[in-house]
């Protein structure tokens, strides 16, 4: 009996060796399909990793992105509002190409308020409501690097301000107009496409601040940048390439601080200057092709502390109505074609009796024929500059040959404005008003020439 149970014991034993052949086999097959291996750690655990082979590689396929469900939840923020612009900012730092500074390593974590992570973001909480949002951007000198700023400043519903000064920043300016809070944007010295001008930023109606200086913008500045902003303070366009006129309706804005200069403007400042009187404080037509008679309607300017339109094609006589202009301290209508006498009534606005503040005025490369007689001592004192002009006897002055050149060809005719619209009182108290002036900031839109 034994004898007949050891051949079924063979059997039964080949069978089962068989099964499990066949299962190992089976089994090798499916770690490769699924790309399982397993190998020994380094301190005597085992590593796994899985992954979905394909084709006839059958290599090990790296571990894939975790789904967003691994990533911070709404609850780790201290708000929905933040958890939502947490979401826009790490899909726009996936986005940028270069980082000198590191910036970017500061943008992880949930602390999107905090003073030590997330630099160049600012947290406050919007008009009328009680959480904090996401209201500044400051990315000022990082020379970030991005294809474009879009889908991120418009993606940020709360954004108040974004200053963007000397980055590297390409595309188009974004569409802003359906940020309810926004009230200030600085693309400045950037990589912006080179186009016209961008005129969806004419529906930023809050506006207080636009500043698109050194870009490559084009073509004719629309009239709009002059009536869509009501509470506008500050507009720089300066160092681009805008041609043609200014615009007619420039008085009609209320800006304090507006730089034109170096642009290819053409054709006369615009007389409307005028009606910008007790508004406007700084302007700068610096650097441009200008043309037509030195506008009367500049003396009308009577909080202005400076006005700039050297390196011009502008003619005529300095109009009598630039002795009201009492609160200037730079005057600078150099290298153009001005003619006739220096007013003594300007130069008296350097004399504190007269209370006047004017501390710089720049005449030089012109063809002024006189000087009235404050005006030689300024010379002396280094506060009037008319040198290359047509002046006998003071220094470094034209030859005759270019200055008899200059009045037999043709010129413009202007006529000569003698009106002085504004009292001179003969002694005026100028201590108080100079203390506050000196306590004013100076001269934003000079700083504005630099990127």
């Amino acid at each position: 009996m034994a004898g007949r149970s050891l051949p079924r014991r063979l059997a039964l034993f080949c069978l089962l060796a068989s099964c499990i052949a066949l299962t190992a086999r089976t089994s090798d097959a499916s770690r490769r399909q699924l790309g399982i291996s397993i190998g020994n750690g380094g301190g005597g655990g085992i590593g796994i990793g899985i992954g979905i082979g394909g084709g006839g590689g059958g290599g090990y396929s790296p571990s894939p992105t975790p789904p967003s469900s691994y990533g911070p939840k709404p609850s780790d923020f201290e708000n929905e509002r933040l958890y939502r612009a947490y979401l826009v900012i790490q899909r726009f730092k996936q986005t940028i190409t270069c980082d000198p500074q590191g910036i970017t390593n500061t943008w992880t974590g949930t602390a999107i308020c905090s003073n030590t992570s997330y630099l160049g973001f600012f947290c406050e909480a919007p008009p009328n409501v009680k959480e904090r949002a996401l209201a500044s951007v400051d990315f000022n000198g990082f020379k970030l690097e991005a294809p474009t700023v879009e889908g991120f400043v418009d993606a940020l519903p709360d954004l108040a301000l974004f200053h963007a000064n000397s980055n590297d920043f390409g595309g188009v300016v974004p569409i802003l107009r359906s940020l309810q809070y926004f009230y200030e944007l600085d693309v400045s010295n950037n990589k912006l496409a080179r186009c016209a001008f961008p005129a969806d930023v004419l529906g930023i109606t809050n506006a207080t601040f636009v500043d698109i200086r050194f870009n490559q913008f084009y073509g004719e500045v629309p009239a709009g940048l002059f009536r869509s902003f009501p509470i506008v303070e500050a507009i720089f366009v300066n160092n681009n390439q805008f041609s043609g006129n200014i615009p007619s309706n420039l008085g009609d804005s209320p800006v304090n601080y507006l730089a034109l200069a170096n642009n290819q403007f053409t054709g006369p400042i615009p007389s409307s200057i005028g009606r910008a009187g007790n508004t406007l404080l700084e302007v700068l037509f610096l650097n441009n092709k200008l043309s037509g008679c030195l506008p009367y309607e500049l003396g009308l300017l009577a909080k202005a502390t400076v006005i700039d339109a050297g390196t011009n094609q502008l003619t005529g006589t300095i109009p009598a109505s630039y002795a009201c202009l009492r609160k200037v301290e730079q005057l600078n209508l150099a290298d153009n074609l001005l003619y006739g006498e220096v007013p003594d009534a300007l130069c008296r606005l350097a004399y504190k009796s007269s209370g006047g503040h004017l501390a710089n005025l720049t005449l030089s490369d012109n063809y002024f024929t006189s000087l009235g007689a404050c005006c030689w001592a300024l010379i002396k004192q280094g506060k009037l500059n008319v040198a290359r002009n047509c002046i006998p006897y003071a220094p470094n002055q034209r030859s005759h040959e270019e200055c008899a050149g200059f009045f037999h060809g043709t010129k413009t005719y202007c006529p000569v404005s003698t009106y002085v619209p504004c009292h001179h009182p003969k002694d005026y108290g100028a201590g108080e008003e100079e203390a506050s002036a000196a306590e004013e900031y100076k001269y934003r839109t000079y700083s504005a020439l630099h990127p």
